[in-house]
């Protein structure tokens, strides 16, 4: 346990800001199941509009080193070959 104030503040610090980046986590894989579950739907003008949502989300975790940028660069990558691959 943290002896000295700054110690234990930090400690608070570090547990508020665990939760929001869990938060903002959560909210990116959201964000990428609403783009599978609308492509697995078959509705390709509706995948290509969540698809676009889901890109900003996505760049605005990544901007934050919530994730990496390269993850994220992945996964916008994979979801659009999906999308575009759709009959």
């Amino acid at each position: 346990m943290a002896n000295s104030a700054q110690a234990r503040k930090r400690a608070r610090q570090a547990a508020v800001q665990r939760d929001h980046n869990m938060s903002q986590r959560s909210e990116l894989r959201t964000a990428i199941k609403k783009v599978r579950k609308a492509i697995e739907a078959g509705d390709k003008t509706a995948a290509q509009a969540v698809f676009q949502s889901s890109m900003s989300t996505i760049d605005s975790i990544a901007d934050k080193n919530i994730v990496h940028k390269n993850k994220a660069a992945r996964h916008k990558s994979r979801l659009s070959q999906a999308v575009k691959a759709m009959a």
